[in-house]
C-alpha cells in the first residue's frame, strides 16, 4: 500500500513536466532556408535549400531546455541560375554527391529578450562541423490551421564564414577583390506542427 501511494505521488508530480513538454515537426512545404553572399564585390546573390526535416522538442516551462535538430538537402541549392547551381553542387563548393546534407543540432538555448532566443548548435556542412549561433525570433503564438493542426513559427538568422567549412573556392578580380564573398548570411523561416502526445495516442 505504501509503495502504491509513493508511486501515485511521484506520478502526480511528474505529470506537470510531461504536459509542458511538446514535440514539433518542421513543415517542409511551408519552411525555407535562404542565404545571401556578396558577388563581384558589388551585389548580393541570394539562394535557398529545401528543408528536408526538422524537430523541435519544446520545454514550455523552461525554454532554455529545448532542443532543435534540422536537416537541409544540399543538392537542392537554388540561386535562380542553372549553370551557377550546377557549379555550387560540384566539388568546388558543396560537393553534394559526397556531402548531400547540411545538418544542425542545438547544444544550448538562451533567452535574448522578449520573444528572442540565441540557439547555439553544431552545424555540419561539406563534412565539417563548427559551432554557430542562431538569432531566433519566436516561437510565435500558436494557432489552428483548417485541418485541426496546431502550428507555431520561428525565424532564425546567422552569419558564417564559408571557408570555415572548406568552401574556399574563389577567383581574383583584375580590379582587386574576389568574385565570391566569404561571409554568408543565413535566414530560416520555419513553420512547425505540433505532434500528438504519444501517451495520449497509445491504444495498447
Amino acid at each position: 500500500m505504501k509503495t502504491s501511494m509513493k508511486s501515485a505521488v511521484a506520478l502526480f508530480f511528474a505529470l506537470p513536466s510531461i504536459a509542458l513538454a511538446s514535440t514539433w515537426k518542421v513543415d517542409d512545404a511551408h519552411s525555407s532556408a535562404g542565404f545571401s553572399v556578396r558577388h563581384m564585390m558589388v551585389s548580393n546573390v541570394t539562394g535557398s535549400f529545401n528543408v528536408k526535416s526538422g524537430t523541435v522538442n519544446l520545454d514550455d516551462k523552461d525554454i532554455t531546455k529545448s532542443k532543435v535538430e534540422a536537416v537541409l538537402d544540399a543538392s537542392t541549392v537554388n540561386t535562380g541560375n542553372a549553370k551557377r547551381d550546377e557549379h555550387l553542387r560540384a566539388p568546388d563548393f558543396f560537393d553534394t554527391a559526397k556531402f548531400p546534407e547540411i545538418t544542425f543540432k542545438s547544444t544550448k538555448v538562451q533567452k535574448a529578450g522578449q520573444g528572442k532566443l540565441k540557439v547555439t548548435g553544431d552545424l555540419t556542412m561539406h563534412g565539417v562541423t563548427k559551432p554557430v549561433v542562431l538569432d531566433v525570433t519566436g516561437p510565435s503564438k500558436e494557432s489552428k490551421d483548417p485541418w485541426g493542426n496546431t502550428r507555431t513559427g520561428v525565424t532564425a538568422t546567422t552569419k558564417l564564414n564559408r571557408k570555415d567549412f572548406g568552401l574556399a573556392y574563389n577567383q581574383a578580380l583584375e580590379a582587386g577583390g574576389v568574385a565570391v564573398g566569404e561571409e554568408v548570411t543565413v535566414n530560416l523561416e520555419l513553420s512547425l506542427v505540433k505532434q500528438a502526445d504519444a501517451a495520449a495516442t497509445d491504444k495498447k
